[in-house]
């Protein structure tokens, strides 16, 4: 009889078990995937509501050279002047920080890049993606959020801001988006066998798991690299079915 209970407790020992192997890591998986379409979504919103200012600005852009010409007609120099300060500040407002050809990828790319200006954070960006390729702006934020969000994390543990960096690049290579991320470091990343880990508390490395999940679903290549206080994130992402 005893043999009987310990087995059955030894089967429902392995049940448990196997779901815990098995569905967890989808589990996770698809709680940090809401959490972050949920952010890219709110992004998105943003860009797009600049876009359409933007496109307001131009719309209007007839009615504001009249207003110009008629001060300019009545010596109104000083007002016209004024007219113009008032059109570069509602313009500054409008104009993103970088501008890659698709709506999705501006989206997080401009955020990010705003709040690694105001960490007082050097930044070189050059990025352009098509708006139609095979790959989801879902997947494509994601990577890029993830990828910001660990040199920004990176950069900050260096008490100096003149020696904090992040350069970016992205584009289409050989037929593959290309990604690069290169930032400072304070010179203590650390690595777990043949790959490195976050080390944000909290986060478990979800990030670069995430990164590396969708490389993997798209059959990309992730490459990841550090040298005298420098490191570098590359990502590659085949767009040729």
């Amino acid at each position: 009889m005893n043999g009987i209970v310990i087995g059955f407790l030894l089967l429902i020992l392995l049940i448990n078990l196997g779901l815990w192997i098995f569905f967890m890591p989808w589990f996770v998986n698809r709680r940090i995937s809401r959490f972050q379409n949920d952010l890219v979504d709110r992004h998105y919103d943003e860009v797009e509501a600049m876009y359409r200012k933007m496109r307001g600005w131009r719309h209007d852009y007839h009615n504001h050279i009249q207003v110009l010409k008629a001060n300019m007609d009545l010596g109104q120099y000083e007002e016209a002047d004024r007219y113009l300060d008032k059109l570069h500040e509602d313009l500054t407002q409008v104009d993103t920080v970088l501008k890659t050809g698709n709506v999705m990828v501006d989206a997080i790319l401009n955020s990010k890049l705003t709040m690694i200006a105001e960490r007082k954070i050097r930044v070189d960006a050059t990025a352009i993606v098509p708006q139609n390729i095979e790959i989801s702006g879902i997947d494509l934020a994601v990577i890029i959020g993830n990828l910001l969000d660990n040199a920004m994390e990176a950069c900050m543990e260096i008490a100096d801001p003149a020696e904090r960096f992040i350069r970016v690049y992205v584009d289409i290579v050989k037929k593959q988006l290309y990604l690069s991320v290169t930032n400072s470091t304070a010179g203590h990343v650390k690595k777990n066998g043949n790959s490195f880990r976050s080390v944000k508390s909290g986060h478990h490395g979800f990030g670069l798991f995430r990164i590396d999940s969708i490389a993997a679903k798209y059959k990309g290549f992730v490459n990841r690299q550090t040298e005298d206080g420098i490191f570098a994130t590359e990502v590659m992402l085949p767009l040729v079915k």
